[in-house]
């Protein structure tokens, strides 16, 4: 086997972490990236999660050992680019084997341009991040024929300690597009792929703040004709659409400096139209109605987080990839908690209670993940349903 170029990551306390770059180098001659450096224990979804917009500013580390082992193809994807800063492992295995595999990881890393450290200790880096707290980090990878020792370390922690944090950051106007669309893709099927869903009984408008596509596609499988409108959009360019109900997405960075999509949200919320948030769309519709938010130690990153639905008490398995939550403390009288983590008690999920308006701060579409918050959608359409009625 080829050797692989040498990689360091230097976390922003000074931890020091030596590896081989498995991503892109910058064709030989080394590159660099900075982020904060988070972890994720989804044992699966290794190309949905690179390609998630909530990762924007982020170089994730994969607490499962092997990752590549199904190589990468282009149905995974879940938006239009890669958007993590960065991606740690442990081990990058020999060979990758899948039917649907149309390149390997190291040449999917390469052809996005993303820089990948591997055969570093991610156990260490993962108890590190859970007892100091997620920071910002730099993986420096070497250029081809260098060695360990020719990496500069120092550059590597100025780097990093130079890059911006993750709080006061406004992401989702970076993400998203610059135009509205339509979408109307169905969910994936074993025999067919993706396909077209039929003609909409309803119409929803999407606000994209980092949308994932299996967002839309379950939308769409639910009988939802979906436009997407760019973060900036306002609630005037969203209400003229005449929509059944409004979506909110998910996507990166604090909620708080989104001035512009708080405002939007609280004026659709005033009209009754139904609403829908998810992940960062769940924070803005906790802004909009008057609560805070807080930025979390290491944030949740991960598809086996169990999450307790309050009125049901039923727990569910849940997929979840955020830094910041809603303060339960501060939530208006009108508002409700309906689901809590039952790992840490944190906020999950909130609803208007005298608004058709909730939010989920976890990712029911699952991608990666269990489906077991799926319900969530059909609630979304069941008000679209009362509201045509009355």
């Amino acid at each position: 086997m080829p050797q692989k170029p040498p990689a360091v990551l230097v976390l922003a306390d000074g931890s020091v972490f030596r590896g081989c770059s498995i991503g892109y180098d910058g064709a030989g001659a080394g590159a660099a990236t900075t982020g904060e450096v988070v972890f994720n224990t989804a044992m699966t979804g290794y190309q949905e999660i690179l390609t998630d917009p909530s990762y924007a500013g982020q170089v994730v580390t994969l607490t499962y050992p092997h990752i590549g082992n199904v190589g990468a193809n282009a149905e995974d994807a879940e938006s239009r680019n890669v958007f993590a800063a960065g991606l740690i492992i442990r081990d990058l295995p020999l060979a990758a084997s899948s039917w649907r595999e149309q390149e390997d990881l190291p040449a999917y890393l390469a052809r996005n341009k993303l820089v990948a450290i591997g055969d570093i200790d991610t156990r260490r880096l993962t108890r590190l991040l859970r007892s100091k707290g997620a920071q910002n980090g730099c993986i420096l990878a070497g250029a081809r024929g260098q060695s360990g020792a020719d990496l500069d370390d120092k550059a590597a922690l100025a780097a990093a300690r130079g890059a911006p944090s993750m709080a006061g950051q406004d992401l989702a106007r970076v993400v998203s597009v610059e135009h509205a669309y339509d979408w109307n893709g169905s969910l994936w099927a074993l025999d067919t792929g993706y396909g077209s869903a039929g003609p909409g009984k309803f119409h929803v408008v999407a606000f994209d703040y980092g949308v994932k596509h299996n967002i839309l596609r379950n939308l769409a499988e639910r009988g939802c004709r979906v436009t997407v409108l760019p973060a900036t959009a306002t609630a005037k360019e969203a209400l003229a659409l005449k929509p059944d109900g409004v979506f909110l997405s998910n996507g990166p960075g604090d909620p708080e400096p989104c001035d512009y999509a708080i405002k939007a949200i609280r004026e659709i919320i005033g009209t009754g139209t139904p609403v829908f948030g998810i992940c960062l769309g769940h924070q803005l519709l906790g802004l909009a109605a008057g609560a805070k938010t807080v930025k979390m130690k290491f944030g949740h990153h991960g598809a086996n987080h169990p999450v307790q639905d309050l009125e049901s008490g039923r727990v569910f398995i849940t997929s979840q990839n955020h830094g910041f939550m809603v303060d339960e403390k501060t939530l208006p009288a009108n508002v409700k908690a309906t689901h809590r983590s039952l790992f840490d008690g944190s906020l999950q999920g909130i609803e208007y209670t005298d608004r058709p308006a909730y939010s989920f701060q976890g990712h029911p579409e699952a991608s990666p993940g269990p489906h077991e918050m799926a319900y969530l959608f059909d609630k979304f359409v069941k008000l679209m349903q009362a509201r045509k009625k009355s």
